[in-house]
């Protein structure tokens, strides 16, 4: 039987609290004035979830005032976000992030550190 550590649990927990970020809010509308109001709503939601200890949300305002619409307002992209978090589950805490990449053309989740306790 393979044994499942604090560690294992906190990577596989860190990685949905990503993926859900990512699937549950791109594609929001969002505009110069209402990007801070979604960067805490982002925050906000995601910190509810079990063993999260930090998180901070950033998203390019620059990429947003390039692809407004005639409306006012564009669509939340994946390579807009850049996003950090510390989980914390039992002896380990891991810090991942998402960032996008240029080189890859892609908004890439990755781990930053990990600490067992």
């Amino acid at each position: 039987m393979i044994e499942i550590t604090d560690r294992d649990r906190a990577l596989f927990e860190a990685g949905i609290k990503l993926g859900a970020l990512y699937h549950q809010f791109v594609g929001s509308p969002v505009n110069p004035d209402t990007v801070d109001g979604l960067e805490s709503a982002i925050r906000d939601c995601i910190s509810l979830q079990p063993y999260v200890q930090e998180i901070s949300v950033s998203i390019d305002r620059e990429m947003i005032r390039e692809r407004l619409n005639d409306f006012g307002y564009c669509e939340l992209e994946g390579r807009m976000l850049d996003v950090t978090a510390v989980i914390g589950l039992g002896a380990a805490l891991v810090h991942v992030g998402m960032r996008y990449e240029e080189q890859m053309d892609y908004p890439l989740m990755s781990v930053q550190q990990i600490e067992v306790r």
